[in-house]
């Protein structure tokens, strides 16, 4: 029998789109896609804390890229 493929709820994917925006914006300021894929995985707490607390994903990246 075939596994019922799990739903993300609006909360979660919306911070997976804003995740996706904040990585353009990385390589936008001279990060690789893969050094932005990285970064965004290897900080999702700090992201996620970002998310919640109202930040454009612009601004998220620019506290990143200044870091």
């Amino acid at each position: 029998m075939a596994k019922k493929k799990e739903e993300l709820d609006e909360e979660t994917l919306a911070l997976i789109h804003w995740c996706i925006e904040v990585e353009g914006f990385l390589v936008k300021g001279g990060a690789t896609q893969a050094q932005a894929q990285e970064f965004i995985e290897e900080d999702i707490e700090n992201l996620t804390d970002q998310f919640y607390d109202g930040l454009t994903p612009e601004e998220a990246a620019n506290i990143a890229l200044s870091d």
